[in-house]
């Protein structure tokens, strides 16, 4: 994928992550979190990594990236889960999307969506009925206009 950027050409290319672009993967992942106004309680860096080393090696996480030479620019992720079947996902297996990020350089370029085009077809491809996000401000836009449908009826209980 080519994109213009401020008057230049660049060369996006997109791949599946691997323990080798963790640093940086987590790095954007905790940017992402700081830019949706988390409250940092604790070092998030190695419990990141501790479940992301665990989850690349059983196959129930994968990520992909977006990269403009050798800058990683774009992430996204998705982790699979699995509850009973329930009649909105006769699987049972759901997509849990998260770290979907792009550097604020790079926005407004067609990169997200294209990440996550990507994980989606993940998702569908280990044989989940659904997908699920809970969405900052900044990617309603990007999801609704995915296909993706608000389910008001989203709850959480903090232990």
């Amino acid at each position: 994928m080519v994109c213009q950027l401020e008057g230049f050409s660049m060369d996006i290319q997109y791949r599946r992550m691997n323990t080798d672009d963790l640093d940086v993967f987590i790095q954007m992942r905790i940017s992402q979190l700081r830019e949706e106004g988390a409250t940092e309680a604790f070092d998030l860096a190695s419990a990141l990594r501790d479940y992301y080393v665990r989850h690349l090696a059983d196959g129930t996480f994968v990520a992909w990236l977006a990269l403009d030479g050798d800058y990683i620019i774009g992430t996204s992720g998705m982790s699979f889960v699995e509850k009973p079947p329930y009649f909105g996902c006769p699987s049972g297996k759901i997509g849990l999307l998260s770290s979907m990020f792009t550097d604020p350089g790079y926005r407004r370029k067609g990169i997200a969506k294209e990440l996550l085009s990507r994980v989606v077809d993940e998702a569908r491809s280990y044989g989940c009925g659904t997908v699920q996000i809970t969405a900052s401000d900044i990617g309603v836009l990007l999801y609704t206009d995915f296909g993706f449908v608000k389910s008001g009826n989203f709850m959480q209980y903090k232990l």
